[in-house]
């Protein structure tokens, strides 16, 4: 039998299968940030393809976090009708869709005369420029945007939301020694450098209730000796998941402007297996995961409790044609 397509229980829904759709921009979004009918008919058609669960694109929380220009975001209520059309479409199509709740940080491209914001004051390269140190109020806002974002992800009927904490963005920027050198609440020890995320996670459970998913990605390595592994990571997640994640979604990099020495099919697995070994939620392995045959291999050794399949699905809609 195929452990792949059999169904889980993932907080309070089941999947039908073990495969996600992983969250991948489109560059489709309008310049407010609006969510077109190109994400509709992207999103139905993945669903339909058979996967058990789908993760919306990165969805920003305010207009000076969007990655880039032609980002979808969720920052004022005008975005929920736009955002409301893709999930109807995927539950449609009998899937769950999860939408991806994030801030660039120092890796932003505002929109605008925006701010660019970060723990510290420490560029990512050149290009992106120096960004400032945030303000406690910063930090305060900054919650309440994820908050807002949360309320306004129910209106627009998803089964709930994926916090983006991974690929060198904000709340990535938050965890790592590397990029935050605050002296404050904020900063210093690893109890300090996860207190923004912890506030994060309880304040966005409170406002999704118990009926909506929240799941968190995290990169669980900085490929620098000095910044987070994936040890460190999990004992992040060992305190972090009980504030109310239902799964955890393990990548890594992005902090720094390098690439890892290894990327071969499932390099990024076995640190989801050292994440599964210290959380007690279901954990998603992605990265370069090609064939059945490897999916099976993660579930079977539990090296994993779902598998994200990206690009192929970009290319192959339909999952049968993938695997």
């Amino acid at each position: 039998m195929s452990l792949a397509f059999e169904p889980l229980p993932l907080g309070p829904i089941t999947l039908k299968n073990r495969i996600v759709l992983p969250p991948m921009q489109q560059y489709q979004g309008s310049s407010e940030g609006y969510a077109t009918q190109y994400h509709v008919q992207h999103y139905a058609r993945r669903a339909r393809g058979g996967v058990g669960l789908i993760i919306i694109e990165s969805t920003a929380v305010s207009p000076e976090g969007r990655l880039m220009a032609d980002d979808i975001g969720l920052f004022s209520d005008d975005h929920i009708a736009p955002l409301a059309d893709i999930a109807r479409a995927v539950s449609a199509e009998g899937v769950p869709a999860l939408l991806q709740l994030s801030h660039g940080g120092r890796k932003s491209r505002p929109h605008g005369e925006g701010r660019l914001l970060a723990p510290s004051a420490i560029a990512y390269n050149e290009s992106y420029g120096t960004p400032e140190m945030m303000a406690k109020q910063d930090i305060a806002s900054l919650i309440s945007a994820f908050v807002q974002a949360a309320h306004r992800s129910v209106m627009a009927g998803f089964a709930g939301v994926e916090l983006h904490a991974a690929h060198g963005y904000l709340l990535h920027q938050f965890l790592s020694p590397l990029s935050n050198h605050r002296k404050d609440a904020y900063g210093g020890s690893a109890e300090n450098r996860r207190r923004l995320l912890a506030e994060i996670i309880t304040e966005v459970r409170a406002a999704l209730g118990p009926s909506k998913l929240l799941t968190m990605r995290v990169s669980a390595s900085d490929y620098d000796p000095r910044g987070l592994t994936p040890e460190h990571v999990a004992n992040d997640l060992r305190v972090l998941a009980p504030l109310g994640l239902d799964a955890v979604h393990i990548s890594s990099g992005g902090l720094l402007p390098i690439r890892p020495s290894d990327v071969s099919p499932g390099y990024q697995v076995g640190f989801a297996e050292i994440v599964r070994r210290a959380v007690a939620v279901p954990v998603i392995a992605v990265g370069m995961i090609r064939t059945r045959e490897q999916i099976e291999a993660i579930l079977a050794q539990g090296q994993a409790d779902l598998v994200a399949i990206g690009r192929p699905l970009l290319i192959y809609p339909d999952l049968q044609r993938v695997l």
